[in-house]
């Protein structure tokens, strides 16, 4: 993706970068440190290797996250929070609190609970 030549604003720009089913999750599961692409795409449910190595990529080329290659066979890479993705993170982190208190308005907690965001 690449950044168009005319914005209104710049959340609309901010908004392009990670807007998708995917990249907010990508960033969310990065938090957590340094992980591969087979990590990745075991921890988020539904998405395939095609659709995360593409948003991985533009991720990537929008400063959101970077990687390491470590030499070797198999090759090992790593990809992992840029300056830049730990800022978009601290808007997740928000979008993620507002996400938990309307499912607990909706009867959700078991979801929630299952998955570690309530006791």
């Amino acid at each position: 993706m690449k950044i168009r030549e005319e914005y209104t604003c710049p959340l609309e720009l901010t908004h392009d970068i990670t807007k998708g089913k995917w990249k907010p999750i990508m960033l969310w599961q990065l938090r957590l440190g340094n992980t591969s692409l087979a990590s990745l795409e075991k921890d988020i449910q539904g998405i395939n290797q095609k659709m995360l190595i593409e948003q991985l990529k533009e991720l990537s080329d929008f400063g959101m996250i970077g990687k390491n290659t470590y030499d070797g066979y198999p090759l090992r890479v790593e990809y992992f929070l840029t300056e830049r993705g730990q800022k978009m993170l601290e808007a997740i982190n928000i979008m993620q609190s507002i996400g938990v208190d309307l499912m607990q308005e909706n009867g959700m907690e078991d979801v929630l609970k299952a998955k570690g965001f309530i006791d």
